[in-house]
């Protein structure tokens, strides 16, 4: 198989390792702390988990380990969307596993949890994994959504880790797969099976963190991926001096990647969703700013700028996702509605038909908006009939709606510039990306520790390295509880334990330092051009995290 030069030459790279997981493995114990409890919903979760509730803070230490070779079989699992470094925590696990004993044995689930329900596995090898360290993709062992949580794939599970000798599990996956993870956990221990479950915190939106897991992986990659293409149009935009570049990114619950690429470009407007929740700001509200920049720029002799938009800002703007809302009950699949509404051939019976099934508030929102994003809120829904978010082409929506308020304005003899619009949607470019030094580093930690982890004989815990806004010689590592990040929240209109999700916070440090500068931004030109990711050279270049990161860490 022919390879790049690039690709090559990172099989050869070598991870830094915290200092507690360097050396010999006799010597390294987790130490366990207070005990804890839930983020909210104290007593619904114990009821929920009542074998691994509570369980307390573990830190990685020195000490004397007597089960350091022990001989574990493992299987590993690729849980969601990619991220880069998905590939370096697998690496870290078969690394520390064949490093405490070679006759240890490392199974891939093929595609993601149903390899593991079925028992679909491949055994992780060393010419296996040395084709796909520091590489981005979930490509070695595949990807998946499934989820193990109701009872017979609960139960095919059991039956696979028992026929193949399974004495843990590692799920690589974002705030839903762990929260699986925690009930694959807590179904082991109801059965007294001795198979413990660790998770590592994966997702390129960065809403999987808390006091413990500062970072998920991913995100510094995706991020760094997403501001080069930005910084690249940013110094096309100035060359031109015509075009304003609306850019939609990643993160549909939180606007993380929006605002650490803000901070890195220092683009004209960065919209954040949860500041538009916060307001309760209005859909003309968030229009009429982003025209008043354009105005502004457009009196200096400057009709080109860059606007940056979260994929989720929909959801956010408090009418648009009601109406949202009250669409998805509508035409849900387990309601009458879609039967009586595909009979609808027309846009116009169509709209007639929902007018009369909507809240006169909802069905004036939807009659506001442009026809295309009207078709992409009722025609373009999933398997249960929800809206499918992702695919609302905010961007177009924003471009079009500044576009007929300049127009009014010029008729009022408001605005006297000229608007030319491109639209941009950064997703499935940074998702698996080569990975950075700092994932390819924090995902192999994140790994080794798992395996840390499964050989103390924890059950439930998350993977954790911490002071990762420093050099990786002062990282340290543990685990956290799963169920110590869980509260419970309404999912298809039942209660759920989840994960609680980390949002953009308002008095956060990165978004104060973003509100401080961006009235300056939004009528200067003041593009940052970040530049690809560099892999060799000072570490101030190559190594260094988000920024997000270091505003919150500092």
């Amino acid at each position: 198989m022919s390879i790049s030069a690039l690709q090559k030459d990172r099989y050869k790279y070598k991870p830094k390792l915290p200092p507690a997981l360097q050396g010999d493995l006799a010597k390294i114990v987790v130490e366990l702390g207070q005990a804890t409890q839930s983020v909210a919903n104290q007593n619904e979760v114990k009821a929920l988990f009542p074998n691994t509730y509570g369980a307390p803070i573990a830190k990685v230490v020195s000490g004397k380990n007597k089960k350091a070779d022990q001989a574990l079989t493992l299987a590993v699992v690729l849980s969601g969307g990619q991220a880069p470094g998905g590939h370096n925590v697998i690496a870290g696990l078969y690394d520390g596993l064949k490093k405490g004993n070679k006759k240890s044995r490392l199974l891939g689930a093929l595609g993601g949890p149903k390899g593991l329900i079925d028992g679909k596995f491949t055994e992780i090898n060393d010419d296996l994994m040395d084709a796909y360290r520091n590489t981005g993709g979930f490509d070695m062992i595949g990807s998946g959504r499934d989820k193990i949580e109701k009872p017979e794939d609960l139960e095919k599970v059991v039956a696979v880790v028992k026929a193949n000798g399974i004495n843990g599990v590692v799920i690589i996956g974002g705030d839903d797969s762990n929260t699986n993870a925690a009930v694959l956990a807590e179904y082991f221990q109801s059965l007294k099976l001795d198979v413990s479950v660790v998770g590592c915190p994966k997702t390129i939106d960065g809403d999987l963190k808390n006091e413990h897991i500062e970072t998920s992986f991913g995100f510094d990659t995706a991020c760094k991926t997403y501001s080069e293409l930005i910084g690249n149009i940013g110094r096309d935009a100035n060359s031109a001096k015509k075009y304003w570049h609306f850019i939609k990114l990643m993160g549909r619950s939180a606007s993380h990647i929006t605002l650490e690429c803000a901070l890195q470009t220092q683009p004209n407007v960065c919209l954040i969703g949860e500041e538009v929740a916060a307001k309760k700001q209005t859909l003309d509200q968030i229009v009429e700013s982003v025209a008043s920049v354009v105005a502004k720029r457009a009196e200096q002799g400057n009709n080109f700028g860059i606007v940056l938009v979260p994929e989720g800002l929909i959801e956010f703007i408090p009418e648009v996702g009601a109406l949202i809302s009250q669409l998805s009950d509508v035409l849900a699949h387990d309601h009458e509605g879609p039967k009586e509404f595909e009979k609808q051939t027309t846009l116009d019976t169509q709209l007639a038909w929902l007018e009369k099934h909507l809240a006169s508030a909802n069905a004036q929102v939807l009659k506001s908006l442009p026809v295309e994003i009207q078709r992409q809120l009722f025609l373009d829904r999933d398997s249960h009939g929800n809206v499918q978010v992702s695919l609302i082409e905010t961007e177009k929506l924003l471009v079009e709606l500044v576009k007929r308020k300049l127009k009014t304005w010029a008729i009022e003899k408001k605005y006297s510039g000229k608007f030319s619009a491109l639209t941009h949607f950064f997703g499935y470019e940074g998702r698996c990306a080569f990975p950075s030094n700092f994932d390819a580093d924090y995902c192999y930690s994140l790994g080794f520790n798992a395996f840390v982890l499964f050989n103390a004989g924890l059950t439930g815990y998350l993977s954790s390295i911490r002071k990762t806004h420093k050099s990786a010689d002062k990282w340290t590592c543990g685990g956290v509880p799963i169920t110590m990040m869980m509260n419970i929240e309404q999912r298809q209109g039942k209660p759920k334990p989840v994960i609680k999700k980390a949002l953009v916070e308002l008095d956060g440090k990165p978004f104060q330092t973003f509100a401080a500068q961006r009235d300056q931004w939004a009528v200067e030109t003041a593009y940052l051009f970040p530049g690809a990711i560099q892999y060799y050279g000072p570490a101030e270049v190559c190594d260094q995290p988000t920024k997000t990161l270091k505003l919150e860490q500092s």
